[in-house]
């Protein structure tokens, strides 16, 4: 990558998106996907012939899952965006040509166009709910003396991740992609491995990441990242998914860039949720130095062998 891909300069006219919105997909069978994500500790709402996902305790709603097709499908990201650059971003999209209508899955509030992989986007003017700070550890409860720390495994409490930490996309062209994230939606590079992966923040401030971007033979949804309170809690919600039936996945390890401590669960579509926590941060205005990693040097600083099928499209038949 180049430079002008990584795109990282100051602009005192600063148009960028704030946060990853909404991520929506589908799935053959609506209750399976009911039950998974009920199982890893969301707070799961059935609305309109689909499943809305929250996080108990925020009002937010970090995505969408709909019933469609014999495979899962990335249907579509909306990215949120302040009501001052809206006319800004028209315009940008008006200039480039890429404007579509709407969705089906999405109406046609907001402004919507195609990324170059061909995958709907939308801008929604929403409040900012990526975080404007280091989300900070749930500490310990210290015990007392003569009592060990640790709970009995009868009564260990149930994770419930507290926010949508950043999601990965597919694409068969990560270079490209990243020029257009940059140029079109503002998002600056964080770190980067040549052209196989790329990892994208908010310079409104966010973790390291919002969005990131694999190499692949087509686009698709890779994994949704979730935020827990500590690395105690990826553990434990490792164990309530093996419990819940969902034993397949990845960890629990600590990425290289962003830095967090994670367990990817593998979803039964082929795709991942992680829990995740301690995430790198970038504060708004500061200027992450981008850099080129080697693939060794990219994806876990320790944790058990990546599995096989990790890097998988699945949204490719």
């Amino acid at each position: 990558m180049n430079k002008s891909v990584t795109g990282n300069v100051g602009d005192e006219n600063l148009l960028a998106v704030h946060s990853v919105n909404k991520f929506v997909f589908s799935v053959p069978d609506l209750a399976i996907a009911k039950k998974f994500y009920e199982s890893f500790g969301l707070d799961v709402r059935e609305h309109n012939g689909c499943i809305d996902l929250y996080t108990f305790g925020h009002p937010h709603c970090w995505g969408s899952v709909y019933e469609s097709g014999d495979r899962k499908k990335l249907q579509y990201v909306s990215y949120g965006i302040y009501a001052e650059d809206e006319t800004a971003f028209k315009e940008k999209i008006e200039q480039l040509g890429i404007g579509i209508k709407g969705h089906d899955f999405g109406g046609n509030n907001g402004i919507w166009f195609l990324n170059p992989d061909g995958v709907a986007t939308q801008l929604l003017v929403a409040t900012k709910v990526s975080p404007s700070e280091k989300t900070k550890l749930v500490p310990a409860d210290l015990p007392e003396l003569g009592k060990g720390a640790a709970p009995s495994r009868s009564k260990v409490h149930v994770v419930q991740p507290r926010y949508l930490s950043h999601i990965l996309l597919f694409t068969p062209d990560v270079v490209r992609m990243t020029e257009f994230f940059n140029k079109v939606l503002g998002l600056r590079v964080a770190d980067y491995s040549a052209d196989i992966i790329a990892f994208n923040y908010s310079p409104h401030g966010s973790d390291h990441h919002l969005v990131a971007l694999a190499k692949s033979n087509g686009p698709g949804l890779h994994h949704t990242s979730w935020d827990v309170g500590s690395v105690n809690d990826i553990g434990v919600g490792s164990e309530q998914m093996r419990n819940a039936g969902w034993d397949k996945g990845w960890g629990v390890g600590r990425h290289v860039l962003g830095s967090n401590y994670f367990y990817y669960v593998e979803d039964p579509w082929g795709s991942f949720a992680e829990y995740s926590c301690d995430i790198d941060f970038v504060p708004a205005g500061f200027d992450w130095p981008a850099a080129n990693h080697a693939p060794e040097d990219s994806l876990y600083v320790w944790g058990p062998q990546l599995p096989a099928n990790f890097i998988a499209n699945t949204e490719i038949a």
